[in-house]
């Protein structure tokens, strides 16, 4: 049975948004490629809004787990790339990744503001890693 424990370290600060430090144990990994705000037939979901970006970007993570046999408890760490990121973003992505980890603790996590993506459409991109049996 694969193990996931989210520490939160004392002498750091608590952000509810994401755990400082994530032991995993078990049988499998699994390593998501960065996920964009596409639909099943490639076209752009939310283009020019973020939050409705991010939330397609979760949603088809959560598909991509599924296909692994994973859920979003089992992430455990996931890496977060916003093209022009500004600080006044974070609440807006913040706000559409939490609906996805209710409940459970959030994974490991890292924000990188980018100046640009594959696509000139797409604002964000998510990789995860996921532990299960």
């Amino acid at each position: 049975m694969s193990k996931i424990e989210k520490l939160r370290p004392s002498g750091l600060h608590h952000n509810p948004a994401y755990s400082h430090v994530v032991t995993a144990s078990g049988a499998r990994t699994i390593y998501l490629s960065g996920q964009v705000s596409t639909d099943e037939e490639g076209r752009v979901v939310g283009e020019g809004d973020i939050g409705a970006q991010t939330t397609q970007v979760m949603t088809n993570i959560g598909l991509a787990l599924k296909s692994a046999g994973a859920t979003y408890a089992d992430i455990v760490k996931i890496t977060t790339f916003v093209v022009g990121y500004k600080p006044e973003l974070r609440p807006t992505i913040g706000k559409a990744r939490s609906v996805f980890f209710e409940g459970i603790e959030p994974p490991a996590s890292t924000l990188v503001g980018v100046s640009a993506l594959a696509a000139p459409e797409w604002l964000i991109e998510i990789e995860a890693v996921a532990v299960v049996d």
